[in-house]
C-alpha cells in the first residue's frame, strides 16, 4: 500500500459474484486494502466481495456495491491500517 499514490482515479476490474460476472470501481488503496484483508482471512478476493454484496443486501437501504466495500474495508481494517 505505501507505494500507492495518495490520490488516483477509480480502477476497474472484473469480478464474479454468485457465479455472475461483474465489475468495480475502486481506487488503488481500496484494492490494496482488499487484496490484504484477502490474505488475512485466506480467502479469495472474489469470496470477499461476495460476503460483503449478502451483508450489504441485508440492510433496510443498501449502498451500492462500490461503496459497501469501502466501508466495510475501513470497519474491518480501518483501526490496523491506521495504527500501523
Amino acid at each position: 500500500m505505501a507505494d500507492t499514490p495518495p490520490f488516483h482515479p477509480p480502477v476497474k476490474r472484473s469480478v464474479t459474484i454468485a457465479g455472475h460476472p461483474t465489475s468495480i470501481s475502486l481506487e488503488p488503496m481500496f484494492w490494496d486494502a482488499l487484496e490484504a484483508e484477502a490474505r488475512r482471512l485466506a480467502l479469495p478476493v472474489n469470496a470477499i466481495i461476495a460476503r460483503i454484496d449478502v451483508e450489504r443486501m441485508e440492510a433496510d437501504d443498501p449502498p451500492n456495491l462500490t461503496s459497501a466495500i469501502r466501508q466495510w474495508l475501513w470497519r474491518e481494517s480501518g483501526w490496523r491500517i491506521g495504527r500501523s
